[in-house]
């Protein structure tokens, strides 16, 4: 008897532990995610010799009964080294009434309201951050903490499971075409017709002249003004055809436009024009490029002049989506510098580590050192000649038209040449009196034999 009390205790205690698990699998709290976080990410795959295809951020929002503020809202970037971007910078006044929206890859033919440059690596991670304030984060590293890296064989997506909170990487996560759902300003223009929308953009650098693949060439715009702007409505007008914009600038921010439906003439031979033509159709700036353009640079502005006209270079450091930087002359490779009278690169000798003896000099175009002339750098030359600072001697100047050095004409002296032609005369009267001494029996006997005769004798 007593066992069976024990027997049905524990199958008592059996039924209420199976019934107390699920009462609380039933109220196992849902995961807290923040009003905006993210749900997606795509790094991009190469499909067919396309890169980065299908690569974008998706980001989701509870709450979508009302519109929220993006205001203050970035997403901090960081590679697989531990360095931290700023990808994306949204401005003060978006808000957004859809459940979700999509961030692009700027050099991607998809449309979105909201595009970023740096495209995402495999090995990566994201920061949600609002104020200063991390909302959400995801790194796919494999490191501790992190999700799995992406693989470059298994194109997947790497999605959140609002159930659990967590990440887990999808190969048939369905990416939906279009941009931003249902955007709303703070003061909502009522239609994009005949308002001016771009009046701060103007343009600051653009690449024709790609070194491999004609989707290099881009046409970068800078927003000068103090508010973000969207760029719905405006477009950029190439050989009198429009190619409309879309996305979002932020304040004295940076946009680039790859050129995947259009491109630029690579080389022109002749300068090309570009303009920026507003949602009511006038034309916000316009920038003329010369032709000649080299492979490998880009054609920037730089700054303004002292009266405030724009100042454009071409430069050797194209910058997309940064502010522009002005290289003059192309990276040499190593061992080699670059020779600023020709622009090209020429073979040199390392000088950092060859010291050359006392009352020697360094020259480094040939990594040789050569003999300072005792009298180098204070040597005067005369009128017409030029002093040669790395032999220390005088070269005639060639070719002088008086611009550099003043002419100077050839003088004589009548006098000397008077008494250089008596020497002449004299030395040659010498010879014919030494001419005459010698043969003089000779000439008398030609001379009788050749005197004619009269005729008594």
């Amino acid at each position: 008897m007593k066992k069976f009390y024990i027997f049905l205790i524990i199958i008592l205690g059996g039924v209420v532990g199976i019934i107390n698990g699920n009462v609380m699998a039933d109220d196992e709290p849902e995961p807290i995610l923040p009003d905006i976080y993210i749900k997606a990410i795509n790094p991009g795959y190469t499909v067919d010799g396309v890169s980065n295809v299908g690569e974008m951020i998706e980001i989701g929002r509870k709450n979508s009964d009302a519109p929220i503020s993006l205001a203050g809202l970035t997403i901090s970037y960081t590679n697989s080294s531990g360095n931290n971007t700023v990808l994306v910078d949204l401005s003060k006044y978006i808000w957004v009434a859809g459940e979700t929206f999509y961030l692009r890859l700027a050099s991607s033919s998809e449309l979105a309201q909201v595009r970023y440059t740096k495209t995402l690596a495999f090995k990566a991670g994201l920061s949600l951050m609002q104020d200063d304030e991390v909302l959400d984060s995801v790194c796919w590293t494999g490191a501790e903490g992190c999700v799995n890296a992406f693989s470059s064989s298994k194109p997947t997506t790497l999605v959140r499971n609002l159930e659990t909170g967590e990440f887990e990487h999808l190969s048939n996560y369905e990416i939906l075409e279009g941009g931003i759902l249902d955007v709303v300003e703070d003061e909502p223009a009522e239609t994009l017709e005949n308002v001016s929308v771009c009046k701060n953009m103007v343009f600051s650098e653009i690449l024709s002249f790609y070194e491999t693949l004609q989707s290099e060439q881009f046409i970068e715009l800078f927003n000068n003004g103090s508010e973000g702007v969207w760029l719905d409505g405006c477009s950029i007008k190439y050989k009198n055809k429009l190619y409309p914009l879309s996305g979002l600038i932020s304040a004295e921010g940076y946009f680039v436009r790859y050129l995947s439906d259009f491109k630029l003439t690579k080389n022109p031979v002749s300068s090309g024009t570009l303009e920026l033509i507003d949602a009511d159709g006038s034309v916000v700036d316009k920038l003329v490029y010369p032709n000649g353009q080299k492979k490998g640079t880009s054609f920037a502005l730089i700054g303004f002049d002292a009266s405030g006209l724009e100042i454009w270079r071409t430069t050797y450091a194209p910058t997309p989506g940064e502010a522009n930087n002005f290289q003059e002359f192309k990276t040499c490779e190593a061992g080699k510098v670059i020779n600023e009278e020709t622009g090209n690169c020429v073979k040199i000798t390392s000088v950092s580590e060859k010291i050359c003896g006392e009352g020697q000099y360094l020259n480094i175009l040939t990594g040789r050192c050569k003999k300072i002339p005792e009298d180098a750098g204070v040597k005067e030359c005369k009128e017409g000649y030029v002093l040669n600072e790395e032999t220390g001697r005088c070269k005639k100047i060639k070719n002088n038209d008086g611009a550099t050095f003043a002419l100077v004409p050839e003088t004589y002296n009548e006098n000397s040449n008077f008494v250089a032609l008596w020497l002449v005369l004299g030395v040659v009267g010498i010879g014919l009196i030494y001419i005459v001494y010698e043969f003089r029996h000779d000439i008398i006997k030609l001379w009788k034999t050749k005197l004619p005769r009269s005729k008594d004798g």
